[in-house]
């Protein structure tokens, strides 16, 4: 056994455009089956890895059976949100979308004995108190019952990027590691544990928990839009005429209003980002105070869509956010291509995982959870052969 390297081998469910993938590959880790229901999608993750049409399945996740899915150490599951977000519908783990965590449950189930010993849940701070919590207690009570003792923490992008972005995320094992009391995780720093997980794990002490022992993750940014603007001419025709800033800046509230005529007669030249909400039946362009983004969202409809404002020195301007933008919102590099444009491009990003934030989870929990098994077994191992 001493001579035997485990591979840090993963099967990717919901791996829309591969931002999961591009966070656990620098810590060493190698996807060898990946799974989406989106065509749209996988073109995008065909770009930035082009040996995917080896391992991608384009498939609705309920239709993939025992033979289709490798074994492997890990597995990812990033299901839809849109039931239990608050830009969604709300109808919880059993709606239309999100109830496709039952098709990775079943998966999982098929696999039996080769399951994965370890695996990775995200999802958004909705799904902790969607149907008044009792979506959060059923997946990981379903995840006990196969045999995985669950840790949970959150954590927002705005800790990596100029992006907020809380998620949370759930990591399970097999691994023959000791179990906690729940209480062991509410010991954690406060930027890993949001106050509606707090009340959440006190309200499930009777589950089934393991502690990973996490260092605390860098602090909240408070700036940094203008680090990811895509640089761009004051005559590109991605600016919008002069009427329909107007227009914009006219649905703003008085304060809104206010805020943004200061930024416009400042000497100096400022990024803000805004939204398009309807509020008490009214359309409202609702623009951030700060120098950060709001959550990246998908990108069908009008109000999913995140806006520009460059003001300043007597001038304002506004645009939709450029795929480029959303994509260093979520931590990709520039090295990676983006040759699909438009809606289809915002909506991929929009969907998918900040990537700093899977390296350090990469990097801080699923590492050391494996790593600190390994090093046991093989202690293990040399005791019995020596015979201690």
């Amino acid at each position: 056994m001493d001579n035997i390297a485990v591979p840090l081998t993963v099967t990717e469910y919901f791996a829309g455009i591969g931002l999961v993938r591009m966070g656990l590959e620098p810590c060493g880790w190698r996807v060898i089956f990946a799974n989406d229901i989106s065509e749209k999608k996988f073109e995008m993750y065909k770009v930035f890895f082009p040996d995917a049409h080896k391992h991608y399945k384009v498939q609705d996740i309920f239709e993939l059976t025992e033979n289709d899915t490798p074994s492997s150490t890990l597995a990812t599951c990033s299901f839809p949100c849109i039931d239990l977000s608050l830009a969604g519908n709300m109808n919880g783990i059993s709606g239309m979308h999100s109830s496709a965590f039952w098709g990775f449950l079943n998966v999982l189930k098929l696999q039996g004995d080769i399951a994965p010993p370890i695996i990775l849940v995200e999802n958004v701070p909705g799904w902790l108190y969607s149907n008044k919590g009792a979506d959060f207690r059923l997946t990981v009570q379903s995840l006990n019952e196969l045999g995985y003792m669950c840790d949970v923490f959150t954590l927002d992008a705005l800790r990596f990027t100029a992006q907020s972005r809380q998620r949370v995320f759930l990591v399970g094992t097999k691994l023959p590691i000791p179990g906690v009391n729940v209480l062991s995780l509410l010991q954690r720093p406060r930027s890993l544990i949001s106050d509606t997980l707090r009340r959440s794990l006190l309200a499930n002490q009777d589950l089934e928990w393991f502690y990973t022992d996490l260092p605390s993750p860098p602090p909240l940014r408070k700036d940094g839009l203008s680090e990811i603007i895509e640089t761009m001419d004051n005559n590109d025709s991605r600016w919008w005429k002069p009427d329909e800033v107007k227009r914009h800046f006219d649905m703003m509230s008085i304060s809104h209003r206010k805020m943004v005529t200061l930024l416009i007669n400042d000497s100096k030249i400022n990024y803000r980002t805004f939204y398009r909400r309807i509020r008490k039946g009214q359309q409202r362009a609702e623009v951030r105070s700060d120098n950060v983004a709001g959550c990246l969202r998908t990108a069908v409809g009008g109000s999913g869509k995140q806006f520009l404002i460059k003001a300043g020195k007597g001038q304002l301007r506004m645009r939709t956010m450029t795929e480029r933008e959303y994509a260093r919102l979520q931590g990709v590099p520039d090295s990676y291509p983006i040759k699909t444009n438009g809606v289809q491009a915002l909506t991929g990003f929009g969907d998918a995982v900040c990537v700093p934030v899977i390296t350090w989870i990469a990097c801080h929990a699923l590492n050391p959870l494996f790593e600190g098994y390994l090093s046991k077994s093989k202690l293990e191992t040399v005791t019995v052969r020596n015979g201690r």
